[in-house]
């Protein structure tokens, strides 16, 4: 796994930001920041689709779906992580911004809450609902880190391990900023 960049600690749970394709993570899980047909899209929910292969779309399609802010879970067919917990994030909406950032912690609340169901150890985050769902990334990124601190113990007990995974350093610093401004670090 990549050198982490920033690394916190929540407990007994450690809390890391890398650079790295979440594709290429081996954890338990990756989440999907995916759309609500859970059929493959662009971004992150299209870079999972291809990199597990075509019986990840299979098992999607017996999903009927995902409502934003839910979550469900597969295999991981050809990745490195054994499950994908696919999400539905919000799409931003400025004149609605509370609303919105209480869709967006909910992806990551239901998603912690879905590992820990299966007792999941490990579990790798992108930055949901950044890309061409327009939420503004210093926003998500503090909603994000909040939730995660503030869902872990409850949610998810068996989680030993959150990764925030991003492109790039750049891409990562809003994330970075949310640690600093939570007194993670």
């Amino acid at each position: 796994m990549a050198e982490p960049l920033l690394s916190a600690s929540v407990g007994n749970r450690r809390l890391d930001i890398v650079v790295a394709d979440i594709t290429t993570l081996d954890v338990d899980a990756i989440v999907n920041a995916a759309n609500t047909s859970l059929l493959g899209g662009g971004g992150v929910d299209g870079a999972i689709h291809r990199a597990a292969g075509p019986e990840l779309l299979a098992e999607c399609r017996t999903l009927n779906g995902c409502p934003t802010g839910e979550a469900k879970v597969t295999g991981g067919y050809r990745l490195k992580a054994r499950h994908v917990i696919h999400t539905a994030g919000p799409i931003w909406s400025g004149g609605e911004a509370e609303r919105m950032k209480a869709l967006l912690a909910d992806c990551y609340r239901n998603s912690l809450a879905r590992a820990g169901e299966r007792g999941f150890a490990s579990i790798a985050f992108p930055a949901i609902s950044t890309g061409i769902y327009r939420f503004p990334p210093y926003v998500a990124a503090r909603v994000a880190v909040a939730t995660v601190v503030a869902e872990l113990p409850d949610k998810a007990p068996s989680l030993e391990r959150v990764v925030f995974a991003f492109l790039s350093r750049e891409a990562s610093q809003h994330h970075q900023d949310a640690f600093a401004e939570l007194g993670l670090i």
